[in-house]
Order: C-alpha cells, then sequence, then structure tokens
C-alpha cells in the first residue's frame, strides 16, 4: 500500500503528464484508437502506483517465481534463464504431430508449443460458421 501523501502527489503529476500527453497527441496522434491485448482487454496509455493503490502485493502481484506468478515461472526472472524460445509446431493429426514433437526434441529442442488448428487458436466453437470445414486441420 502507498502513503496517502504519495498517492496524493501522483496524481497531481499523473494530471500534468496527461495534459502534455494531450498535447503532444495535437501533433502525432495515435497508430490506433484503442490498444488492447490478444484477450480484447485494454491498454492503458500508462501503468502507476494509482492503479494498484488498493492491491496488496503479496495476494495480487507476488515475487518472480511465487503464486500469482505474474512476475514469472522462475525466481530469477529473465537474469539467469532468457524467456522461453518455443518451437511452434504441428503437422496434420495428432500421430503427425507426435512425431514431429519427438523429432525435434531428439534434435535439440527444448520447448515446445502446440500449433492447434485454427479455430481453436481463434476461440471459435466448432459449430461457428467461421470454423467450417477448419477444424482438425494443421495441428
Amino acid at each position: 500500500m502507498f502513503r496517502e501523501s504519495a498517492l496524493e502527489r501522483m496524481e497531481k503529476e499523473h494530471q500534468e503528464w496527461v495534459a502534455e500527453y494531450e498535447k503532444a497527441l495535437g501533433k502525432m496522434p495515435e497508430r490506433v484508437e484503442r490498444f488492447s491485448t490478444v484477450s480484447d482487454l485494454e491498454v492503458n496509455r500508462l501503468y502507476t502506483p494509482l492503479d494498484i493503490k488498493n492491491k496488496d502485493f503479496l495476494e495480487d502481484l507476488g515475487y518472480p517465481g511465487h503464486y500469482p506468478f505474474t512476475r514469472g515461472v522462475q525466481p530469477t526472472m529473465y537474469r539467469a534463464r532468457f524467456w522461453t524460445m518455443r518451437m511452434f509446431a504441428g503437422l496434420g493429426g495428432a500421430e503427425d504431430t507426435n512425431q514431429r514433437f519427438h523429432y525435434l526434441i531428439n534434435h535439440g529442442e527444448t520447448g515446445l508449443s502446440t500449433a492447434f488448428d485454427f479455430p481453436t487458436l481463434m476461440g471459435y466453437d466448432t459449430d461457428s460458421p467461421l470454423a467450417r470445414g477448419e477444424c482438425g486441420k494443421c495441428g
């Protein structure tokens, strides 16, 4: 938690920054109207302690390598190991994919990510018109 005086100062500084930002947008607008994650969650222009003023550090953020893993699964984060580089692989049906995975592992691959069929990757139900003819292909 943050001291109230610190939050008040941050709020004042934030408002000044917003005014400066809005002025800068007049000269060069943002590339898109709305920034979002792949889950379509809106991404704020800036995150500050004001966004987490009522959060409990241990419960909601935590240490690297500890629940809820918001800071990564390794206690050393990326300082000891780089972010996992994974081969995105899949081929035909399940048997073909299994064979491909074994081939990759036998040739030194250390991380695999399964390439599911397109409807699965996009989160479509199999009975969606957008999934027609695509279920079970490629992955």
